[in-house]
């Protein structure tokens, strides 16, 4: 195994929403660098969300390739709004593996909803997902990353995190929340070694983006759109002529703020966005 492959070698890291996507990209990334894994999702789809979720089928695949790599995993169905189940999986981690070395709070989800119709359920599901989940996964592993004195956590925001769109009032709500979040975790976490940064990806191709829900948000002037008709307008999300980036364009990011060597690198914001966040940030 070459020194590019064993850089996290004798880590634990979790990774919540790994069934596939970017959760699926960054979980097979570290057990390809050496790391053992302890993987989760919902499993089962969301109220309020217009495409399907990630399976149980789907997250065991991403365990046999976790362990086709020779690393050892632990896999569970988990869904991170639920405090008490996402503490329960660190424990049993803790207690077969001995430590969680790094999170990376991946799981989310998308919805487009007008405010003046905005359903409960949408708000409920997006703000459970992608802040509640968040705010869980830190304050499951913060515990033991400070008694041991040393921790990465990575989060995932959007580009939608430092921007807004309209019809996206939960989705931004909790993209931005999770950037907030994570940086008084940062202050709060730095004296114990424990560094907390963010990724705020811009679209990625994911189920999230490809899916026929989206496309007729994208293109409601069409009965029937299909990738060819969305990929124009998407594309005018980035500066950079591309409408999705590849998960493991996110994944590089990750894995260099999950380093060991990034100890002076807390409490960021790392755009992965195809120049997206070059018109909205200083």
């Amino acid at each position: 195994m070459t020194t590019e492959n064993t850089n996290f070698a004798g880590t634990v890291a979790l990774v919540t929403g790994a069934a596939r996507g970017q959760g699926r990209s960054h979980a097979i990334a570290f057990a390809e660098r050496g790391a053992d894994l302890v993987i989760c999702d919902s499993c089962s789809d969301a109220p309020g969300i217009g495409y399907p979720l990630g399976t149980e089928q789907e997250l065991a695949e991403t365990a046999r390739r976790i362990e086709a790599l020779g690393r050892r995993v632990i896999s569970r169905q988990v869904n991170t709004a639920d405090r008490s189940a996402l503490e329960a999986l660190v424990t049993h981690a803790d207690n077969e593996f001995g430590h969680i070395d790094i999170a990376v709070a991946n799981a989310g989800v998308s919805a487009v909803a007008p405010i003046t119709d905005h359903d409960q359920q949408v708000w409920d599901s997006v703000i459970g997902a992608n802040l509640v989940g968040v705010f869980n996964t830190i304050a499951a592993v913060a515990p033991g990353m400070t008694r041991r004195g040393y921790g990465r956590i990575v989060t995932i925001s959007s580009m939608l995190g430092r921007t807004a769109v309209p019809g996206q009032a939960a989705y931004c709500a909790s993209k931005w929340g999770v950037i907030g979040m994570s940086k008084s975790a940062a202050s709060e976490l730095a004296p114990q070694g424990v560094t907390v940064n963010v990724v705020a990806p811009g679209n990625i191709d994911t189920p999230m983006v490809r899916n026929d829900n989206l496309y007729r948000v994208v293109r409601p002037d069409l009965n029937d759109p299909t990738w060819d008709d969305v990929a124009p307008v998407l594309q005018q999300n980035h500066a950079v002529p591309i409408a999705v980036l590849d998960p493991f364009d996110v994944t590089r990011a990750v894995l260099f703020l999950a380093d060991k060597a990034s100890a002076h690198i807390t409490g960021i914001v790392v755009p992965v966005d195809a120049g997206a966040a070059s018109r909205t940030s200083a």
